[in-house]
């Protein structure tokens, strides 16, 4: 067996030992002989730490980015419980009149536009594959449905995806550096706004990574448009999401590990005084606002869908060093036995050879 290779015979043989039950032959759990140098074994050894060393350092990075991504879902937070106390209040101004909005108008659906959230970045376990299946399931629904589509794909690895499959229709790639910020959502949402009200589709929906652990995240797909007049957003069964609650993390460290902790805030609604009078239509202010509203739900998809990014690196990187370090374990091994051996051997050719001259 070449040194080249050692790793992988290191990685099955751990495989096959933690499967068995109960070993069935004496070898099972032993060493494997490994014909390589002990100057190969030196530098496996070196390149195995080395390695250890970088998936360590990409692992803590990935845990300041979680902690970052979570400061930007707070400091959005303001301004989303105002623009939900808004669209609340007026909504209960205008519930008794037969308002038509462009965004909440809902139509015959023929074509369906998706819109896909992925990563920019790899080395995140199963992150990204777990999106694209879920928009491959999805799209299977809509042709078995007999309706048409189109992808809005959001990031590196999406784009490149779809890409390569140019049977899959493609409205337009976007991608988005760094932590999401209002730019990024807004080009989204002029996309999607502009292709509803065209008519060119009729219903819109967004599929992302939704955050729920460091080592849990659920794709999901929620209906973007049509939208209710209280600004809701509902899922593909037609379950809306209370607009007037939030879910929110927080990164904390719990017996010397990083851990998560989920805290859900209702946000109380105060009713408008009645003797607040509007300068202008309330059906123009609520017009004016779902748009804005869109906007934020879409920010807070992307920055969902990063915090699951940085949480799934985070705990591939981990996996990655935990495995470095069992590995450098077991080359030490191989390589102090190696070396013992070629020791012993030296001794018994000097011993052999005083014994010739006695």
């Amino acid at each position: 067996m070449s040194c080249s290779h050692l790793s992988t015979a290191w990685s099955s043989s751990a495989l096959a030992t933690r499967r068995r039950s109960a070993p069935s032959s004496g070898s099972s759990g032993r060493l494997q002989v490994v014909r390589c140098s002990l100057r190969e074994l030196r530098s496996r050894i070196d390149s195995v730490r080395n390695t250890q060393k970088i998936t360590e350092a990409m692992k803590l990075v990935a845990a300041a980015k979680v902690r970052r991504a979570q400061e930007a879902v707070v400091s959005s937070r303001p301004f989303s419980e105002a623009l939900v106390e808004v669209l609340y209040n007026m909504n209960q101004e205008i519930q008794t009149e037969d308002i038509d909005l462009p965004l909440t108008r809902i139509r015959p659906v023929k074509k369906v536009a998706l819109v896909v959230l992925t990563g920019e970045r790899g080395l995140c376990g199963s992150f990204n594959n777990n999106v694209l299946k879920k928009a491959e399931t999805r799209i299977e629904e809509l042709k078995q449905l007999g309706l048409e589509y189109t992808v809005v794909s959001v990031g590196k690895k999406g784009n490149a995806y779809f890409i390569r499959r140019p049977f899959i229709p493609t409205e337009r790639t976007l991608e988005v550096n760094g932590i999401p910020t209002v730019k990024d959502s807004q080009s989204i949402c002029d996309l999607v706004y502009s292709l509803f009200v065209s008519e060119a589709v009729d219903k819109v929906e967004l599929l992302y990574s939704k955050f729920v652990s460091l080592v849990r995240s659920d794709p999901i797909i929620q209906t973007l448009l049509p939208m209710s007049p209280k600004g809701e957003i509902c899922d593909i069964n037609g379950v809306c999401v209370d607009a007037t609650e939030d879910e929110l993390f927080r990164l904390t460290t719990k017996e010397g590990k990083l851990t998560v902790e989920r805290e859900k805030v209702k946000i109380e609604t105060q009713p408008f005084s009645p003797v607040v009078q509007f300068e202008q239509d309330p059906v123009q202010i609520l017009d004016a606002l779902l748009p804005l509203y869109l906007n934020s739900q879409i920010l807070r998809a992307l920055q969902e869908s990063l915090a699951s990014e940085l949480a799934a690196r985070m705990s591939a990187m981990s996996s990655a060093t935990d495995n470095a370090i069992e590995l450098r374990k077991n080359l030490s091994m191989v390589y102090n036995r190696q070396r013992q051996a070629k020791i012993t051997g030296e001794i018994l050719e000097i011993v052999a050879g005083a014994d010739a001259l006695a």
